[in-house]
């Protein structure tokens, strides 16, 4: 039986891995964005559908889940960052800079699960991609990552007794993504790669394999949980 996905955020980087990840294992694959243009480029080269869809409109996350009878993997992977204003910014400013942050990275997860929640089907995932910033003073964007986590922890118990899994992908450096904004250097490249134990940056294939294992009958006992993926960077016990 070919199962159902929905990676919001799935033109690019982390969530276009994904998708290909599960179309690759013959899922029926849906991707979002909010780019006409990414969007059709995203599905013809994966061999998808594509959904234009802003994440943190209500309106467009409705129009989104009425496209679905059932689903059985849903995966937030939506989200950027959202550069800390400037010193001495203005208190509007600063208050666009956290409302920017928690709109794409937590609210945008939060409205697609609540549209699509009564669709998921017995044995159901649902995975949310998060970030070790979460755990380094990140600013706007590690404290609306670990929001993330913490809503992940209350959604797990509300829908573990239907059979749906809830869990959150906390990513390490990931090369080869447009997250830094081109603003990476080769000095900072080297020392993330160094806080490593395994002395290698992530790759989104590291990300999409964890989603895979996450949706799989292997993993249906592993909810509620923060899994880390970063090569040691941060480590837990």
């Amino acid at each position: 039986m070919t199962h159902t996905v929905l990676v919001t955020g799935g033109t690019s980087g982390i969530g276009r891995a994904i998708a290909a990840a599960f179309a690759a294992d013959g899922a029926e694959v849906f991707v979002t964005g909010r780019g006409p243009e990414t969007v059709g480029q995203a599905a013809k080269e994966l061999e998808v559908h594509g959904v234009v869809c802003d994440g943190t409109d209500a309106g467009q996350v409705a129009s989104l889940a009425a496209r679905f009878d059932t689903l059985d993997v849903l995966v937030n992977a939506a989200g950027g960052l959202t550069r800390p204003p400037a010193e001495g910014a203005s208190l509007d400013e600063v208050l666009a800079v956290w409302q920017a942050n928690l709109a794409q990275n937590l609210i945008s997860a939060v409205l697609t699960t609540a549209a699509v929640q009564d669709r998921f089907t017995d044995g159901a995932s649902v995975i949310s991609i998060g970030s070790i910033g979460a755990e380094r003073g990140g600013g706007a964007y590690g404290a609306s990552k670990a929001a993330l986590a913490a809503w992940n922890a209350t959604l797990s118990a509300q829908l573990a007794p239907r059979g749906v899994t809830c869990n959150v992908i906390s990513a390490g450096y990931i090369a080869g993504t447009n997250f830094f904004q081109g603003k990476m250097t080769d000095e900072r490249h080297q020392a993330l790669v160094e806080e490593t134990h395994d002395k290698r940056p992530g790759a989104v294939e590291d990300i999409a394999a964890t989603a895979h294992f996450l949706a799989s009958s292997g993993a249906r006992h592993i909810t509620g949980q923060t899994l880390h993926v970063n090569g040691g960077a941060y480590t837990t016990r």
